[in-house]
């Protein structure tokens, strides 16, 4: 495996097999590897000839007030887990090599960034949507993938990359969880364990919604409820929001049509929880999504 530290040494491996006719698989990650990644590097092997995983943890995504000083970087662990998985090169770019003195240009998707994540993280999406931009002109890949875990961000990166004509592949894997249901992050590991017992509730509340769902039932003001009378055996979590949604644009629904999708956002003390549902009604004719 190849270890890549700067953009224009990037850059130049790109081209040089793109020139070739090779296909370049990529998984973007700010490192912390867990499973959850490796099934995305797995799918991106099985379906590219040379495959790039860049580790990049990047502050322009992170307010003052959030953990990008405490944020995990086992960078050793990281290149391991690439290397066993067939990685080519591990492209570790610093701040410096991405945001250059001088520097000023940004993206940002406003209509599927304002809301949910967006709205708790005001520069998230503009930080993610810069970087993602930036990422893809430098490695030069024909397919992307990215995990479910982070729906709204999987639809933002689909819509720049459609907007943009950046001319990438976008796919997006399913969530892979613990046994008991919590999605993997990289921030489990700071849940103690009390918070860490608790936490697969998030997931309970949304499977709950799910159920009702696909059990008939379309009315999104009873869906909601049930999923925060969910949350509440639990009164240490924070509830941000748990909202049923439109698949597509993001915006929260009164009536289930034929699909949806379920957000989810808490608080367990210091740390941050994300998860979401997909869900169809059965039996629906399903509008078109993407």
């Amino acid at each position: 495996m190849k270890t890549i530290r700067t953009t224009r040494a990037m850059a130049a491996w790109s081209e040089r097999l793109r020139r070739e006719g090779v296909t370049i698989g990529f998984v973007p990650t700010m490192g912390a590897l867990h499973d959850g990644h490796r099934s995305l590097i797995r799918a991106a092997r099985l379906r590219s000839d040379a495959l790039v995983v860049s580790i990049f943890v990047n502050p322009s995504q992170f307010s003052p007030t959030e953990d990008l000083s405490t944020y995990p970087r086992p960078i050793t662990n990281d290149r391991a887990l690439c290397r066993e998985e067939g990685v080519d090169v591990c492209f570790e770019p610093t701040a410096q090599a991405l945001y250059p003195q001088g520097f000023q240009t940004i993206v940002t998707v406003p209509a599927l960034a304002r809301r949910w994540e967006g709205a708790a993280r005001p520069h998230h999406f503009t930080g993610v949507a810069t970087v993602v931009t930036k990422l893809f002109g430098i490695v030069r890949p024909n397919l992307a993938l990215f995990g479910q875990k982070d729906y709204q961000q999987a639809a933002l990166v689909r819509q720049l990359v459609e907007d943009l004509n950046l001319g990438v592949a976008i796919q997006v894997r399913p969530t892979v969880r613990e046994r008991d249901g919590l999605a993997m992050s990289s921030r489990n590991i700071y849940l103690s364990a009390d918070e860490r017992r608790i936490a697969p509730l998030l997931f309970q509340a949304l499977r709950a919604g799910q159920e009702m769902i696909e059990g008939g039932i379309s009315d999104v003001a009873m869906i909601e409820q049930i999923m925060c009378q969910t949350m509440e055996q639990a009164p240490t979590i924070h509830v941000e929001y748990l909202a049923v949604c439109d698949p597509n644009s993001l915006e929260p629904l009164s009536v289930v049509a034929d699909r949806a999708v379920l957000l989810g956002a808490v608080r367990l003390g210091s740390i941050r929880l994300i998860d979401n549902r997909p869900v169809k009604i059965p039996g629906r004719k399903s509008r078109t999504t993407r």
